[in-house]
């Protein structure tokens, strides 16, 4: 697997070879000190280019970089389902090399970087041959930071995880485990999600980022939370999906109180008492039953 200094002189030694690429800066999690380096990392690369239609054109130009595993380009893949794509003012690509390496690279016009360079404060310059790239401040991940909830925000996100079991806990009746899950995931997991970041917020004063899709909450929840976060995942068993849901009630209880305590909100125990005994009822509901109740 080729070092990291090595990936960089690949990187800025094309740029400076290539008439057409004009600047190189990068962004990500290689330019977040907060972040621990690991083996995947990913090298999210921009080429500021003369112009994109040439590169676009001659489709193996990018086998400089190394023998490929796969390559995605999601803007070719937009045009392929219809999508309404310009790709001239910026085009990607997205690599895996046969070493482990990752390289997620975008060529962009110089207009189009104006417009978005300033927009990533993880932003680092690396290569400016005509002193086009505007100038700022070292990188942070002050934008990645959780966002203190409003009380309207709060309460909404209560309001729609009690409100949205009851879809969780028919799809279960009904044996619609497709519908279920995709309820409890797509909808259900979100707003737990959610709690969770505000109370890691509340807890480090809203200075910290819990990473995408949650993946730090480990780092920042106590075990006994941590471990009842990871048991709100089940397999395919009815009865275990019942268990993880419960689980999550929970959790999600003992997080929406804690945060409500800390912003001086309050919880909507009247909604959590009610939809709890549903979801009992529910799950004890016989299969052949007429009626709810």
């Amino acid at each position: 697997m080729r070092t990291e200094q090595e990936m960089m002189d690949i990187i800025l030694g094309i740029a400076r070879n290539d008439e057409r690429i004009r600047a190189v800066y990068m962004n990500g999690s290689r330019t977040n000190q907060n972040v621990p380096k690991d083996i995947f990392q990913d090298y999210d690369i921009v080429y500021v280019v003369s112009e994109t239609e040439s590169f676009i054109k001659e489709e193996n130009w990018i086998r400089v970089f190394g023998e490929l595993i796969m390559l995605q380009e999601p803007d070719k893949n937009n045009q392929t389902w219809g999508g309404q794509v310009d790709v001239y003012p910026s085009y990607g690509y997205l690599m895996l090399f046969k070493d482990g390496n990752r390289i997620d690279l975008h060529i962009e016009t110089k207009e189009n970087m104006l417009l978005e360079y300033q927009n990533d404060k993880l932003t680092v310059p690396l290569l400016d041959k005509d002193d086009i790239l505007p100038c700022i401040s070292a990188p942070t991940d002050l934008d990645y930071h959780v966002k203190k909830p409003t009380e309207l925000s709060y309460l909404s996100t209560c309001n729609d995880f009690w409100w949205c079991l009851q879809n969780v806990a028919k799809g279960i009746w009904r044996h619609e485990l497709p519908y279920a899950k995709q309820m409890f995931e797509l909808v259900i997991r979100p707003h737990l999600d959610q709690m969770v970041s505000w109370w890691i917020g509340c807890e480090t004063n809203f200075q910290v980022s819990v990473g995408k899709m949650g993946k730090y909450f480990k780092n920042h929840l106590p075990d006994t939370y941590w471990q009842q976060y990871e048991r709100t995942y089940s397999d395919h068993n009815y009865d275990n999906f019942w268990n993880s849901i419960f689980v999550t009630c929970e959790l999600f209880r003992s997080l929406a109180r804690e945060v409500a305590e800390n912003l001086r909100f309050v919880y909507p125990i009247k909604d959590d008492r009610n939809m709890t005994a549903y979801l009992i009822h529910v799950r004890n509901l016989p299969k052949d039953a007429k009626k709810i109740y």
